[in-house]
């Protein structure tokens, strides 16, 4: 029987209580799987520091080079805003994804159709909506140097180097390969330098993907076109900080944060992650969404472990059980038949794993 070894990073805030559930749904569909699930927990974020003076011990990015992929929570909060930039746990997710080389991220929305409703533009706009933003994660304006900042100026650096765009954009091209076949990549050509540079690259590259439809689009006017019609886009690729943006633009398409996951790959080991943050408003009130946490595991089921057939399971569970009206408190108000804390969530889309085999 296969064996995967899973690094778990609990993280600050809601973080541990989501990733309780996501762990718990895995254990229900690796039940009548033909692998098992072996579970490493480490520290990263407010919670390390606190701990051990770091945001990103060491011990941490060790034990992640050791296992097949990581589920990670949240990090950040209140607590830590006035820390050393260094020190904050925002400092240890960046550190990290540099170590680990996570350079695509990947991050799809979805609408469930019984969720059309939550969502605050208009149904018809929304429904149907599937599309995937490529976001490059370890290069660009986050990463560049020089930087400074003294008591008069400040500035920081976008850089990107050739690999760095290749690479990304031909995640973006293979992912639109399995889908619809389209790329539109967003970047400010009209004014920027390095993002000229990015669209001649990212023309060089398509040339190998005669099958995809390649289109180009200003970071501003895609803001734009997300809230008009979200249904023209299949992958949207872009840089780190256009890709912060505009995917969480994006998520509110489904009506709740709380629904969509994400991938970070790349380098050998995959980080998969809800897109939310810490909530720490909230934390220990047993109301936070788990369902983007569900989510991210059943993308590690799928592009970290080739476990197809688990990750449809999970898919599905979760389909019926928002069909079936159960909610959480951040949907409550669409079609809410039963609303459940975040573990009952859990424990019920863990039970559809198990009964629909």
């Amino acid at each position: 029987m296969k064996r995967y070894k899973i690094a778990i990073i609990k993280g600050d805030g809601i973080g541990p209580e989501i990733i309780d559930e996501a762990i718990k749904v895995l254990d229900s569909v690796a039940v009548n799987s033909d692998f098992e699930l072996e579970y490493n927990e480490y520290l990263m974020g407010g919670n390390a520091y606190d701990i051990t003076g770091e945001p990103l011990p060491a011990e941490t990015i060790d034990g992640c080079l050791s296992c097949d992929a990581i589920l990670f929570g949240a990090i950040g909060g209140e607590k830590w805003d006035n820390l050393p930039r260094d020190k904050r746990p925002e400092s240890g997710l960046l550190k990290l994804r540099s170590e680990l080389g996570l350079f695509a991220n990947y991050r799809p929305v979805k609408v469930y159709e019984e969720l059309v409703d939550a969502s605050s533009l208009k149904s018809e706009v929304v429904s149907g909506v599937d599309l995937l933003v490529m976001r490059e994660l370890t290069g660009g304006i986050y990463f560049g140097e020089p930087r400074e900042r003294s008591e008069d100026r400040a500035y920081n650096t976008m850089v990107y180097s050739k690999e760095e765009v290749v690479r990304i954009a031909k995640e973006a091209f293979e992912s639109a390969m399995k889908r619809k076949r389209r790329v539109c990549s967003v970047d400010k050509a009209n004014v920027l330098e390095v993002s000229q540079f990015w669209r001649d690259t990212v023309e060089e590259v398509a040339k190998d993907y005669p099958d995809v439809v390649l289109s180009h689009m200003y970071v501003d006017n895609a803001a734009m076109q997300l809230v008009r019609d979200p249904k023209q886009f299949d992958v949207i690729l872009t840089g780190n900080i256009f890709g912060d943006i505009l995917s969480d633009e994006a998520s509110m398409i489904s009506g709740s944060i709380g629904l969509l996951p994400s991938a970070s790959i790349g380098g050998k080991v995959g980080l998969y992650e809800p897109i939310h943050g810490s909530a720490p408003d909230i934390a220990g009130q047993g109301i936070a969404n788990p369902i983007a946490t569900i989510s991210s595991a059943s993308m590690m089921l799928r592009y970290a472990f080739s476990e197809f057939e688990a990750a449809d399971k999970i898919d599905r569970a979760i389909e019926a059980v928002l069909s079936e009206g159960y909610r959480s408190k951040d949907i409550s108000n669409f079609g809410a038949k039963e609303v459940c804390t975040t573990t009952e969530m859990g424990s019920i889309i863990a039970d559809k794993v198990c009964n629909n085999r």
